[in-house]
């Protein structure tokens, strides 16, 4: 929202195509209609002509978006710590956001596309609408807009940069390498959400604590400890393990202090069973006893039912991404791997190489496409249960990708030194040219589609003789421009899904091998500093303004970076060994022992940290105990009011 609050930006779009017939029927045009109705629902409409299409851009006061949100029956934080219903009538009791606005970006966005969508015919007969010497009927009841799409005259509704904020972001973030790990996570969070604001805040932290392993590792690779030597990489593996659990831990702390922060954090299991209580009311106690005796025991069969085929789905589709993954990516993987052992051409290994990315990108994107299939048919319980499953499924197909060369290398052929190579050249190469293809494809496809909108421009004949058009209006560079999804899955899954890809694997390579090449965290911090500011800069220039989404943790990616430190103390102690027992004769007692024991006891810091250490911040942690009580207290005066109420009736 602007400064004074009384109304927002023009934060959304409607794309409709220009009008070949310049005659116009006012009374029959759908697009005049429909700016019309967008009017009377309270949204202003600022309209802007392109090359080829034209754009309704809007923008809404404060009490459209008030009235939308009471009708979406939207639930929204009060200073007494409860999430209530919101109405435009008490709107001082409800908390603001950090940037004094009265709804976040996501609210917003769902306010205006239930404006938006809710436009229908509410006329006792259809509607004959008009475009471009064409008609079609309006039904009683239905959606102005979603018909207008089936009909191809709304190309697209999306939401749009807001200019003064954009500029402002790409000042203070994209474009500040002085900053490294500093970031602007309140803007962020207003102006892109809460899910694309906990990715930046969970990089920025990465980032920040990987200074230590990176100098460290330092150490490692290049100081010369003598007779001590044999004892430093145990020593700075146990170190790591320490600071992978600790990190998470306290990424746990700091993610609950930022929703806290953002006045989100409060759980609704505190009060949920009041308020179950006091709905109970709302019926007599005939009727609430009648339920209970009747329907429970048939509701409960029924929920345990569902219960277990949800699980037995799950198994299902999980076993066959795994059987996929055992029988058809583990041969494959291990052939390249072997075919790189043996070929000693340089020429060789690379055309090798090449062709194994190219079949490997192809198996990947089948395998997402049959994980999206698979979940179709599971048991999931909304729509963030079913990106976790498919973010499971995916990530196993590019765990085996990704890693199953170094295990080869390092376990079988025991040959560090290719291991070593390869790790450089996935760390480098690779997320230097990722970082490359993820910037330029965008600014390639957008330059494309601005080829392509010009030329046909050129060649209409009604335009033969003119001068050559030029793109004027920022909307539409913005809808040229490509949105922010995911490789595969994108009903489910954003594009945060590839860049928490691209952080989990990088993880788990520094993790895994970390005793191989204790340097690899200086390369992993380097290359994360840059990742900060060119996936900000992605956003803020390149891509479409992202589609807000709920989400306020890393979600299922957290049990995959907890399983990764777990591999990873497995897979350090096979080094170890590997490392100290050149003869490969697995007898260099006490050694190989006393290797056994530092497993067991890293599993049991693992696990010991990760109890010790609070996932919530005192200070949250009062917060929220006093609003619960707030909630309590408020509660149990309704009820007994409630209760007095029918005393007296």
């Amino acid at each position: 929202m602007n400064g004074t609050g009384e109304e927002t930006g023009f934060e959304v779009a409607i794309v409709v195509p220009k009008k070949r017939d310049k005659e116009k029927d006012e009374n029959c045009d759908c697009v005049e209609f429909l700016v019309d109705e967008l009017t009377k629902a309270g949204l202003i409409v600022e309209r802007v002509n392109g090359i080829s299409d034209e754009f309704l851009k809007l923008a809404a006061p404060l009490e459209t978006l008030g009235r939308a949100a009471y009708e979406l029956q939207m639930k929204k934080l009060t200073y007494i710590g409860m999430d209530l219903q919101f109405e435009w009538d008490q709107v001082t009791a409800f908390v603001r956001q950090p940037d004094g606005s009265l709804f976040s970006w996501l609210e917003r966005y769902n306010c205006f596309r239930h404006l938006i969508y809710g436009i229908v015919n509410e006329t006792e007969s259809e509607l004959i609408l008009k475009f471009d010497g064409d008609e079609f009927a309006l039904q009683r009841n239905e959606s102005l807009v979603e018909r207008m799409e089936v009909e191809g005259i709304v190309k697209q509704v999306f939401p749009t940069h807001e200019e003064v904020t954009r500029k402002r972001l790409l000042r203070i973030w994209a474009l500040n390498w002085l900053g490294f790990t500093e970031q602007p996570i309140d803007e962020v969070y207003s102006y892109f959400g809460i899910k694309i604001a906990t990715y930046f805040a969970f990089l920025g932290m990465y980032t920040k604590w990987l200074v230590f392993p990176a100098v460290l590792g330092l150490a490692v690779q290049l100081l010369d400890f003598g007779s001590m030597q044999l004892l430093v990489l145990p020593s700075f593996f146990i170190v790591i393990i320490s600071w992978a659990v600790l990190l998470f831990q306290f990424w746990k702390r700091k993610n609950s202090a930022l929703l806290a922060r953002w006045e989100i954090n409060y759980s609704l299991t505190d009060y949920r069973a009041i308020n179950m209580e006091m709905a109970s009311f709302k019926q007599s106690h005939e009727q609430l006893q009648e339920n209970m005796d009747a329907d429970k025991p048939t509701e409960k069969r029924a929920l345990q039912k569902d219960e277990w085929f949800g699980l037995l789905l799950r198994i299902r589709n999980n076993a066959i991404i795994v059987m996929a993954i055992i029988c058809l990516q583990l041969p494959f993987e291990l052939a390249y791997a072997h075919l790189y052992e043996i070929i000693e051409s340089d020429v060789l290994k690379y055309a090798v190489t090449a062709l194994y990315l190219l079949a490997i990108q192809y198996y990947t994107k089948l395998g997402g496409k049959v994980s999206v299939i698979l979940i179709k048919y599971e048991n999931n319980q909304g729509e963030e249960s079913s990106a976790d499953s498919l973010v499971y499924k995916v990530f196993g197909l590019y765990f085996m990708q990704t890693y199953i060369g170094l295990f080869y290398h390092a376990l079988l052929h025991r040959n560090f030194t290719t291991l070593r190579q390869v790790i450089i050249q996935r760390l480098i190469v690779s997320q230097i040219l990722e970082n490359l293809v993820e910037n330029s494809i965008p600014y390639l496809q957008y330059s494309y589609k601005k080829y392509k909108a010009i030329r046909k421009k050129k060649c209409d004949k009604r335009s033969a003789g003119a001068k050559s058009p030029q793109f004027a209006s920022r909307v539409e560079k913005e809808y040229l421009k490509p949105s922010y999804t995911a490789s595969i899955g994108e009903e489910l899954e954003d594009g945060l899904f590839d860049d928490f890809l691209e952080l989990a694997l990088q993880f788990g390579m520094i993790m895994m091998f970390a005793c191989a090449f204790p340097l690899i965290f200086c390369f992993a911090a380097l290359n994360n500093i840059t990742e900060i500011r060119t996936d900000a800069l992605k956003l803020l220039v390149m891509l479409k303004r992202p589609v807000p989404r709920a989400s306020a943790t890393i979600g299922a990616w957290l049990n995959i970076f907890q399983f990764l430190i777990v591999m990873s103390i497995c897979t350090n102690c096979i080094l170890l060994v590997c490392l100290y027992d050149q003869e490969g004769n697995w007898r260099i007692e006490p050694g190989l022992a006393g290797i056994l024991i530092m497993e067991h006891i890293l599993l049991l810091i693992k696990f010991g940290f990760s109890r010790c250490v609070p996932e919530e911040p005192a200070w949250v942690r009062l917060s929220r105990v006093k609003s619960a009580v707030q909630a309590r207290d408020v509660c149990s005066k309704q009820l007994l009011k409630s209760l007095s109420q029918r005393k007296i009736d």
